[in-house]
């Protein structure tokens, strides 16, 4: 099979071409990005082709797919800085990312009749009680800008394609770029206390270990909404920063506090981002591993 996919240059991006390129698929991976280069620990994807293409620029979506002609689009590329979202001016070109352009792909594999994986998050939901989300819940109530745009990202698809995978993650973690793990390591080489909000619940997800299902559902004619973090049961913020802190032999005392106690960030964060994945098991597909496997693995990357 041919694979076409977004956001190459983003963490889980990184990994699905990375994982296509051991199983030998034909990949051609894009970003805004005029050339990829790859993460900055130089495991850049090199024997893949690669095509500088907005997703907001809905003739060269078009084309550039009718052209490939693939029999898989993963949809990696998307606006996540979510405080950023929220500010007015970004409003608009938030939307032309995750919506709009989420449009022209989906419009894009309609006109060639290929199957499309479509990446989403708990932020569709509204984040409250302890119940996990089920994948086929439709109480809907995004409570900031960036869950709005991925719900609409979400309706685009579902609304235009047959052969679909929206997939829901969270917590999200890889090598190539930004993400909590390296935010908390980097702070707690300075500081010998850290506080950490104790009242948001939810489990990480290794880009590393989603790109491996993400392909294995490609793989089948298993259509529909998942939900896939890795294994291992609901945590906190704090919990997880005292477990990398653990792994990671650093000697910083992680302090919870309440989210109220930690301050207002622009936007809302979910208490509850919880997510039921016996569907994955339910459809044969294999579980990712437990956070705490994913997040030695991972530590042994980048330290």
């Amino acid at each position: 099979m041919k694979y076409f996919v977004t956001g190459v240059c983003g963490q889980l991006g990184h990994d699905v071409m990375n994982n296509l390129a051991a199983r030998g698929y034909e990949g051609v991976g894009s970003d805004i990005q005029p050339e990829y280069s790859g993460a900055a620990d130089g495991t850049a994807v090199t024997t893949m082709p690669y095509v500088s293409l907005d997703i907001t620029n809905r003739d060269a979506v078009i084309s550039t797919i009718t052209e490939l002609a693939p029999d898989v689009v993963i949809h990696c590329a998307a606006w996540t800085a979510v405080d950023a979202a929220e500010d007015e001016e970004n409003r608009p070109k938030v939307k032309a990312i995750n919506v709009d352009g989420t449009q022209n792909i989906a419009d894009a594999c309609k006109a060639v009749g290929c199957k499309m994986i479509y990446i989403s998050t708990d932020y569709v939901f509204n984040g409250q009680g302890e119940k996990p989300w089920e994948p086929d819940c439709k109480d809907y109530a995004p409570l900031c800008v960036y869950g709005q745009t991925k719900l609409e990202g979400e309706l685009a698809v579902a609304n235009t394609l047959e052969k679909y995978f929206i997939v829901r993650i969270a917590w999200v973690f890889g090598v190539n770029g930004k993400n909590f793990i390296k935010t908390m390591l980097n702070v707690g080489k300075t500081h010998d206390r850290v506080t950490v909000v104790c009242d948001q619940i939810g489990t990480p997800t290794y880009t590393f270990d989603l790109a491996r299902l993400l392909i294995d559902m490609s793989e089948t004619e298993k259509y529909g909404y998942y939900h896939a973090t890795n294994e291992g049961g609901y945590i906190s913020w704090y919990e997880f920063t005292k477990e990398i802190y653990r792994q990671a032999g650093y000697t910083t005392e992680v302090a919870p506090v309440t989210t109220a106690e930690y301050g207002i960030s622009k936007a809302a964060r979910p208490f509850n981002s919880r997510l039921d994945k016996s569907k994955l098991v339910e459809m044969g597909f294999e579980p990712l591993p437990t956070w705490q496997d994913a997040l030695e693995r991972y530590l042994k990357e980048i330290m």
